[in-house]
């Protein structure tokens, strides 16, 4: 009998431990009443991918660079870990922008580290928690 209690007092934190990390893996949200319409709030994580400090690559190794970020970058879209990301049209110190659909920070930085242009230097990343409402569109 005590087995038998101990079992389930093991089994019920196991399943309320298993549940947490769950819930940590869901991004935050909250709803947002605005007259008749109530709106489902979203946290996204906004990459800023800024230059680097190692941008002396020569002209085939940039384009080499380029051509690895860019499947890098559709291989978070396909995995639904990015909801938007581009270039800017300007030649500033900010290159572009992903918009990372993660739970944490954390793993938005783990997967725009992991951009072989920014292991190699020539991007970096500053990222920051954003909001917006699900189902937002761009037009």
């Amino acid at each position: 009998m005590k087995r038998l209690i101990i079992l389930m007092l093991f089994g019920f934190t196991l399943q309320l431990g298993l549940a947490q990390n769950l819930e940590s893996l869901q991004p935050r949200t909250f709803e947002y009443q605005e007259g008749d319409t109530t709106f489902v709030m979203k946290q996204y994580f906004m990459c800023f991918l800024k230059k680097g400090d190692n941008r002396e690559q020569d002209e085939k190794e940039s384009a080499e660079l380029q051509k690895a970020h860019l499947a890098h970058i559709n291989q978070l879209a396909a995995d639904k870990k990015i909801c938007i990301a581009g270039p800017f049209g300007d030649d500033g110190e900010i290159r572009g922008i992903l918009i990372f659909a993660t739970a944490t920070m954390e793993e938005a930085k783990q997967l725009a580290e992991n951009d072989p242009a920014v292991k190699a230097g020539r991007l970096k990343v500053e990222l920051h928690p954003w909001w917006a409402a699900v189902n937002s569109k761009l037009f």
